[in-house]
């Protein structure tokens, strides 16, 4: 089989190009004697440039489904095509080049080194991408500039705040210079005010950068940053529709600033 560089086509459905391709996916696991379905059925397409979040409660599948989409786990059946490649096909090295190549993540918990600088822990997974020297130092140093610390990038992270700490997290995912970002429950561990930050943060990248941006979470006034949201419960996608048509149908209160960036965005 070709190496997935080679094989690297671009899926397109009405003239958009399609990042996420997934169709009937489910995921069983055996626990002794019993089928634990942890997704059923799902299909899902994102194009290039969205921001979306899954949302769902804890257990419903949305991080099993990422794991999926992601190419952490691979489903039971059905088909997953990223950015035209079916990675069902391929093999763990190839998975990991997939990973690694095209794809940044971010997590609730922030996984760093707690007492290596801003850049190092930026620097890590271009050691492992194979990115030599200056050229790692310098996109390491331009991916944490455009998440606003450029000023911070030799501190170490257990001299950070936990804002701080995540946007470094961000910077991480962003300087492998990934067509998708998945991010789980990225503002689990923050205040609200850092976790408006970080919301803040991802749209700025989509916006400017075009990156697709993908939030799981089980929290509604997150998803409501994102301009699609997904639901998920019991491994069934329930729902999928604009965060516009959610306002509206939705019986909780939301802030202003939120319904009204909303409404500005679509007009």
């Amino acid at each position: 089989m070709a190496a997935p560089d080679r094989q690297d086509r671009l899926a397109r459905v009405d003239g958009h190009t399609l990042v996420i391709d997934a169709r009937d996916l489910t995921k069983t696991y055996q626990m002794g004697e019993i089928e634990v379905h942890a997704l059923r059925d799902a299909t899902l397409q994102v194009h290039a440039g969205e921001f979306a979040a899954i949302m769902g409660p804890s257990g419903s599948g949305k991080s099993t489904l990422m794991n999926i989409l992601g190419c952490l786990d691979q489903a039971t059946t059905g088909t997953y095509l990223l950015d035209g490649v079916d990675v069902n096909r391929l093999k763990d090295n190839q998975l990991s080049a997939i990973r690694n190549r095209k794809i940044g993540f971010v997590f609730q918990s922030f996984n760093l080194l707690r007492r290596t600088s801003a850049i190092e822990n930026v620097e890590l997974p271009l050691i492992y991408a194979g990115v030599v020297g200056r050229q790692r130092y310098e996109r390491a140093r331009h991916a944490l500039e455009a998440v606003g610390l450029g000023d911070r990038i030799h501190h170490h992270a257990n001299e950070l705040s936990g804002g701080q700490q995540q946007r470094v997290a961000i910077a991480r995912a962003l300087a492998s210079q990934p067509s998708l970002i998945l991010a789980d429950e990225p503002t689990g561990n923050l205040d609200s005010v850092s976790g408006e930050e970080i919301m803040g943060l991802f749209q700025s990248l989509n916006e400017q950068s075009g990156i697709t941006v993908i939030i799981v979470t089980h929290d509604l006034r997150i998803a409501m940053h994102t301009r699609r949201i997904i639901r998920i419960a019991d491994g069934v996608i329930t729902g999928d529709e604009p965060v516009l048509e959610q306002i509206v149908a939705s019986h909780e209160p939301l802030t202003k600033s939120v319904v009204g960036d909303k409404a500005q965005a679509a007009g």
